[in-house]
């Protein structure tokens, strides 16, 4: 089968397309034909050997498809199922393995398209608003990135909350997308201080979480922006990651709680991912959550698709189709 292949840690460039053999379900996995994949930061820190991997290297845990073969002891799927996961071994292929218990059916009205763009996303933003801070009406929240995939995701479930929601981005169409998804103000970073935007937006009293997928170049400032005991949700680093720091700033700057965690740590038993799974693509299925997917790519322009992720040209999800 047609996959991509990592040799050696690198850049764009070391994703090579190649001829593999296609992989055997072991017990308790599924070989699902992929339909489409998803891109995310995690395919890129693994590239890079950031996040080490044993190479050779299929890169993708995203896709959704169809099932076409089961392993010893999965009761629960059948060939011919649609489904999508975020565990999937090597998904930058025409066929990859998943643990079935790591992958849910989809409803209908959902395309395989719309799936690989929502799951590992959807159910970030998910965990996000509804657990690592359970937002309420009357809150109001920082979103950096507020026109990427998770940031407009996030941004349409805050205001269901009923979430006063103030967005950073970078381009003036950016913000025109990150108000399209119910942003209430939006700060163009590459213009305006945010920290000093966002203490004169809240008349001095910060907000209540900010939610950090950047990293190294927000993170100082975003604690700046908290309001007391406050929460940093620090879930990404595409600018880098956060120096060590003393945590004595986090009580000089008013008891405030910092934490740092994964779609993994939210979605760790059978009930828990069904549940957000369940909510991500009901409210898609259902037309309540706009998925928006900024451009979807043949599977050989794999390093292209990389590019345009690291460069920040993207608004919304980028997507790989192996046929």
């Amino acid at each position: 089968m047609n996959a991509i292949q990592i040799d050696k840690n690198g850049g764009p460039e070391v994703l090579q397309f190649k001829d593999v053999p296609r992989p055997e379900p072991k017990a308790g996995e599924v070989r699902v034909k992929v339909e489409a994949v998803g891109v995310n930061f995690i395919d890129i820190y693994r590239r890079e050997g950031v996040y080490k991997v044993a190479l050779p290297h299929i890169p993708g845990t995203e896709a959704a498809g169809t099932v076409e073969a089961v392993g010893e002891g999965v009761s629960n799927l059948k060939s011919g199922d649609r489904v999508a996961g975020t565990a999937f071994e090597g998904a930058y292929a025409e066929a990859a393995v998943s643990p079935a218990e790591k992958v849910v059916k989809l409803p209908e009205g959902v395309t395989s398209e719309a799936a690989a763009a929502v799951m590992l996303q959807g159910m970030t933003a998910h965990y996000l608003a509804h657990n690592v801070y359970p937002l309420k009406p009357g809150d109001t929240c920082l979103v950096h990135a507020a026109a990427g995939g998770v940031g407009l995701l996030l941004t349409q479930m805050a205001k269901r909350l009923g979430v006063r929601v103030i967005g950073t981005v970078s381009t003036e169409e950016k913000e025109r997308l990150a108000r399209a998804a119910g942003a209430d103000e939006v700060v163009r970073y590459t213009e305006t201080d945010f920290e000093a935007a966002v203490k004169e937006l809240t008349d001095g009293r910060g907000v209540a979480v900010v939610y950090d997928s950047v990293g190294k170049t927000t993170f100082d400032k975003g604690l700046n922006c908290l309001q007391l005991r406050g929460m940093m949700a620090l879930f990404g680093q595409s600018s880098g990651a956060v120096p060590p720091f003393d945590l004595q700033v986090l009580n000089a700057k008013g008891g405030l709680f910092v934490t740092r965690p994964s779609l993994a740590h939210y979605t760790a038993t059978r009930e828990e991912l069904e549940k957000r799974a369940g909510d991500v693509l009901g409210w898609v299925a259902g037309g309540e959550l706009t998925v928006r997917v900024d451009s979807s790519l043949p599977l050989a322009e794999a390093a292209e698709a990389h590019r345009r992720l690291e460069g920040r040209e993207t608004s919304g999800k980028v997507l790989l189709t192996p046929s």
